[in-house]
């Protein structure tokens, strides 16, 4: 007696009509998703927020299903991306934040008192 297995699921998904549409909901999301990262990189180059209005909040897309594996290497190199531009953010918060303190202290500071005094000889 033979048995037959049923598909694995990411064959059973291939095979379905849904499948087609998984792929360019993923396509979608993932190209949304660099052009946001792309606007972080532009303004960390360009060291000051654009002009523009932010856009709305960022909310996760649903019923994309499983990620298509031809598109894992390309989800994996935009979390990376994602990763460094955070990083950057980060360490440009902590820079603006050091300046904001250094500029705070010398408005808090008193008026200096001339040391010396110029007569005419």
């Amino acid at each position: 007696m033979t048995t037959t297995s049923a598909p694995t699921t990411s064959a059973a998904a291939a095979a379905s009509p849904a499948a087609p549409v998984w792929g360019v909901a993923w396509e979608a999301a993932l190209s949304e998703l660099e052009l946001d990262v792309a606007a972080a990189e532009a303004m960390l180059s360009l060291d000051h927020i654009a002009d523009a209005p932010p856009r709305d909040p960022w909310a996760p897309p649903t019923a994309l299903g499983p990620l298509p594996a031809p598109l894992v290497d390309r989800a994996r190199t935009l979390l990376d991306r994602q990763i460094e531009v955070g990083r950057r953010l980060a360490e440009a918060a902590e820079l603006s934040r050091r300046h904001s303190r250094a500029a705070q202290a010398l408005r808090q500071a008193a008026p200096s008192v001339p040391v010396y005094l110029d007569t005419p000889a």
